[in-house]
């Protein structure tokens, strides 16, 4: 059982802390007052290494998309409609995990902490792993041009994560592109320029490769609910070195 069914079984026996741990608490605190399987030992079960680190990218995936969400002042059906979308088609949530996804949401718009605060301690959970990086700029990118647009406001809180993950501007540039049309996404997609020699483009293909196989990330602590987005990722690079080495003539 993940860390998801002991959170609807009532049986997470571990708090996140910080300002994360806030919206984690306010959200389902009351789940865990009464009534909570208790182990052999008499405590509630704890969370693995890894489901901590999968309860920590989903609570700050939809804390960070619920401030992007208010970047404007206000929160539009049309940008609800966005996450719902995100949750049902890219992510592919159950039942129980689209709750818990809009219950997390719904809490942190109405929460205290900023955009920046989840932003550091994601930051400070993924800090020596960059898959983790680039998959929330990803997400947080693929959400707010859902629309073909990145309004002023939303890009702004994007760059400020960017910057609190010491992200690279050039690669976020390039994940940006992906979303809005551009002769050269396939490029794009791999993270090298189009006048990159044949060497270099299978340099990066096969970096690209390596750092989003799904099996690789998951192990890092992707939560399972994200797997089908890192599957996706896969499936684009793939997609983009077979459209550039039929161009290139590559075998």
């Amino acid at each position: 059982m993940g860390w998801m069914g002991k959170l609807v079984g009532g049986t997470i026996g571990f708090a996140l802390g910080g300002p994360l741990g806030a919206i984690f608490g306010a959200a389902f605190g009351h789940a865990f007052d009464t009534g909570a399987e208790l182990d052999k030992t008499g405590h509630r079960p704890r969370l693995s290494t890894i489901e901590q680190h999968q309860l920590t990218f989903f609570v700050a995936a939809f804390s960070m998309l619920a401030k992007l969400a208010q970047a404007d002042g206000r929160v539009t059906r049309e940008e609800i409609d966005s996450i719902e979308h995100f949750m049902e088609k890219d992510l592919r949530l159950d039942v129980d995990s689209r709750n818990a996804a809009l219950n997390i949401f719904r809490t942190a718009l109405n929460a205290p902490g900023t955009f920046g605060d989840f932003a550091r301690q994601f930051y400070q959970q993924f800090r020596d792993q960059p898959q983790m990086l680039e998959l929330m700029i990803d997400i947080l990118l693929r959400v707010a041009l859902s629309d073909g647009s990145l309004a002023q406001g939303e890009e702004s809180l994007i760059l400020s994560a960017v910057n609190i993950f010491n992200f690279s501007t050039v690669r976020y540039e390039q994940i940006k592109s992906q979303y809005v049309r551009v002769a050269d996404k396939a490029y794009a997609v791999l993270g090298c320029s189009p006048d990159a020699d044949d060497e270099q483009v299978k340099r990066c293909y096969r970096q690209r490769v390596q750092e989003y196989h799904p099996d690789k990330i998951a192990a890092k602590g992707l939560p399972e609910e994200f797997t089908r987005f890192a599957q996706d990722k896969f499936r684009e690079i793939q997609e983009a070195w077979e459209q550039i080495k039929a161009a290139r003539g590559l075998k």
